[in-house]
């Protein structure tokens, strides 16, 4: 029997004050229940390595035992034939929505984060689930919403303004802030440089910089004065790096060097969507810049497309050399549509928030990174707000996905090792700027019962481009702070255990509550 802290400390002061014989103690211990009990799984925790059956006991939503011994619950979960991991963690989506939750709670999916584009002010994040999450969320502090603020005296940014800003144009929300997006001077770069440190002290978890949506706004001095600033708050940066012609490494090389000249902690999102042919090469210099003290990680969706809103900036480029593909090769993702460049150039002009899929991958690419050891698994879900429009699928299977497809039936990567991309790797990156990180993503004593159960012979990822809506299965149960959510395969209704996660990094102060 394994017992947490607080129940042994207390155990241990009535032994000393009524000393008992071995044989009573025991008895004692015997008729401690748990809150719940997950009986009988396969018990796999990356950190630990720990691979076996066991028992989990779980109180006051954390983690009191794990072991083999018989354990009563006051509720028990049956796991025999399932594999019992700690909860998926999701570092890349863009769906804070009651139906996007519900996608990933199946997909196994416990802590959802914006972590890319982020969010200003942080605390406005979660706006639609607020009191009624399935799941755990929260998102970093937007640099671009940071900087349309800090230029426009604190006017909210509308998508347009953000997806598709260049250089020279002007941006224009609902017909009221406007704002030019080109390089800031020196008092602009001071302003956007406070935005981003409120951002921080508020909790946002990291910067999410959106490089390449704004590149020819952003030059090198704007772009050093935000790795200062969260190397200086001892926290991440999310880049979605500046894209040249297909394969070109040039952004990728821009963020290792400012990373090594900075010290600062960098995350590559999307490495296949920027890496396109020469996946090989751009991992070859993320882990040569790491063998070279730089703090970097990257990541990877098991999707072979791109999804943005055709305003994005990329699509006023050369965006056909760029991802070495054509109008018939994109769709509009409400309808599934594929375009001709007249139908195109029309969406874009009249609608340049429309969500638009671009298949410009190979599945070789996508499986390189899948394999590789040292890259998170992630979905970059767009917004899924109702099954009457199409969304990308990679927001409602990426999980699934990678444990049928590429764990049970490609063996393209062993169980310990997708788990690991998909739990561990993720906290770690996390926690030392938001240590309730440090709680997640292990199996293991005092740790967070955020848990995800699954059947390793049916999981198994069911969307398409064509029939996005169909949710994974496979995910037996599902735990989020000690709460059941799924139970049988099933969501349990009127449940919602999710809370909106902060960062606390070392100068950050309070964050602000909902």
């Amino acid at each position: 029997m394994i017992f947490s802290r607080t129940l042994f400390g207390a155990l241990l002061f009535v032994t000393l004050l009524l000393p008992l014989p071995m044989s009573a103690q025991a008895q004692i211990a015997d008729e401690i229940t748990y809150d719940i009990v997950i009986i009988g799984g396969r018990t796999m925790d990356p950190e630990t390595g720990l691979d076996g059956i066991r028992n989990i006991g779980i109180t006051d939503g954390t983690i009191t035992a794990v072991t083999t011994d018989a354990i009563p619950g006051k509720q028990v979960i049956t796991a025999q034939n399932f594999i019992v991991a700690p909860g998926f963690i999701d570092i890349h989506n863009h769906s804070p929505t009651p139906l996007g939750l519900s996608y990933q709670a199946r997909d196994g999916v416990t802590t959802t984060l914006e972590l890319e584009g982020g969010v200003y002010p942080v605390s406005a994040h979660g706006a639609y689930i607020r009191g009624k999450a399935l799941i755990n969320y929260g998102a970093s502090t937007s640099h671009t919403q940071a900087r349309f603020s800090a230029l426009t005296g604190g006017k909210p940014a509308g998508a347009t303004n953000i997806l598709g800003a260049k250089r020279g144009n002007i941006g224009k929300d609902n017909g009221e802030a406007q704002t030019r997006f080109s390089p800031a001077n020196p008092g602009e770069r001071a302003s956007i440089r406070a935005e981003l440190e409120t951002g921080l002290k508020n909790g946002g978890i990291g910067i999410g910089l959106l490089l390449d949506y704004i590149s020819d706004a952003v030059d090198q001095d704007e772009l050093h004065a935000i790795f200062e600033l969260a190397t200086e708050y001892e926290t991440p940066v999310f880049v979605h790096i500046r894209r040249g012609i297909a394969g070109d490494p040039a952004g990728l090389d821009e963020v290792l060097k400012m990373a090594k000249s900075t010290g600062t902690k960098l995350h590559i999102c999307h490495l296949s969507h920027n890496a396109m042919k020469n996946v090989g090469l751009f991992l070859d210099k993320i882990r040569a810049a790491r063998a070279n003290g730089v703090d970097v990680t990257t990541e990877v969706l098991p999707y072979n497309a791109g999804s943005t809103s055709i305003g994005a900036a990329v699509f006023g480029r050369d965006w056909r050399t760029i991802f070495d593909i054509d109008y018939k090769d994109v769709q509009l993702a409400s309808t599934g549509e594929y375009f001709t460049r007249k139908s195109f150039e029309q969406t874009r002009r009249e609608k340049p928030g429309a969500a638009i899929i671009h298949h410009y991958l190979k599945e070789e690419w996508t499986r390189a990174l899948v394999k590789a050891p040292d890259v998170i698994i992630a979905s970059d879900g767009l917004p899924i707000i109702s099954t009457a429009q199409k969304v990308p699928p990679q927001g409602v299977g990426s999980f699934s996905k990678i444990l049928g497809k590429y764990v049970r039936d490609e063996q393209a990567l062993d169980m310990m090792t997708a788990l690991s991309k998909m739990t561990l790797q993720p906290a770690q990156l996390l926690e030392k700027t938001a240590p309730v990180f440090r709680l997640k993503g292990r199996l293991q004593i005092g740790m967070d019962a955020d848990i995800t159960v699954f059947n390793p012979k049916t999981i198994r990822a069911n969307t398409t481009y064509e029939n996005p809506h169909q949710a994974s299965t496979g995910v037996r149960y599902l735990l989020v702070g000690g709460e059941i959510v799924i139970e049988d395969g099933t969501i349990v209704p009127d449940v919602f255990p999710g809370q909106h996660l902060f960062a606390t990094p070392r100068k950050a102060q309070q964050h602000t509550a909902d």
